[in-house]
């Protein structure tokens, strides 16, 4: 399985044939690694609905008509599109594909779409490719980011794969202003456990920028975890 930076938020996961996308913002984004014409996802998971997150979600899911999963709110504006194939769950809820799985859960944040539907703003537990990757969505710091792991270890157990499901790989907000900076960040990362972090909403506009080599020094000086910055358009495979 291999993790694909897009830049700001946004990221590809690819399993074989299969490419699941998070919160495509591309369109109007300066450190976009692609644009959305050259994406063809099998399907599309949001984590809210402000503008820099659903972003090119609509064109892209016109064009290659992927699933689309986001809390009910967004997905009822998004029948409103005119896109189908959709998954409304709500937090809590598991939404399970050929591929794997993706598991809402709570992150402490506002949301409501450029059109005005006020929603919650969810993360994102994804399994793929025997990976359990966790996109924290745009999050502050709070203590419930603890129970993610026995979250994801019970989402696998629901679909008959092994239990004891740790997260392996923690796509983490660091930027602050929007979400919390990368100080609150390190204890993030103490209270998820994740294998691997890679750090992203930060450097794609002035009010988010900050040091994410600092972030990947700080917690690995703590033996939290392996952080692994990544240059939008770069890849990794956890």
């Amino acid at each position: 399985m291999e993790i694909r930076f897009l830049g700001h938020s946004a990221f590809e996961l690819v399993d074989g044939a299969t490419t699941v996308l998070i919160d495509p913002f591309l369109t109007g984004n300066p450190k976009a690694a692609t644009t959305a014409e050259e994406l063809h996802p099998d399907a599309i998971l949001l984590t809210h609905g402000h503008a820099d997150h659903i972003g090119d979600t609509v064109q892209i899911a016109k064009r290659t008509k992927p699933a689309v999963v986001a809390i009910v709110e967004i997905a009822r504006e998004l029948a409103e599109d005119g896109l189908d194939n959709l998954h409304e769950p709500n937090i809590g809820g598991t939404v399970r594909f050929d591929w794997g799985w993706v598991k809402l859960v709570p992150a402490w944040h506002t949301s409501t779409t450029p059109k005005g539907t006020v929603n919650t703003p969810a993360g994102l537990l994804v399994h793929i490719g025997g990976k359990t990757i966790y996109h924290l969505g745009d999050t502050g710091l709070f203590s419930d980011l603890a129970l993610m792991s026995g979250m994801a270890s019970r989402a696998g157990v629901a679909v008959a794969e092994a239990p004891g499901g740790a997260i392996d790989v923690a796509l983490m907000c660091i930027g602050g202003y929007f979400t919390m900076d990368r100080f609150d960040a390190v204890e993030a990362a103490r209270l998820v456990g994740a294998r691997q972090i890679i750090p992203c909403h930060y450097d794609t506009f002035p009010p988010i920028e900050t040091d994410a080599q600092a972030f990947k020094t700080d917690v690995e000086a703590e033996g939290l975890a392996e952080v692994v910055v990544l240059e939008p358009g770069a890849r990794h495979e956890p």
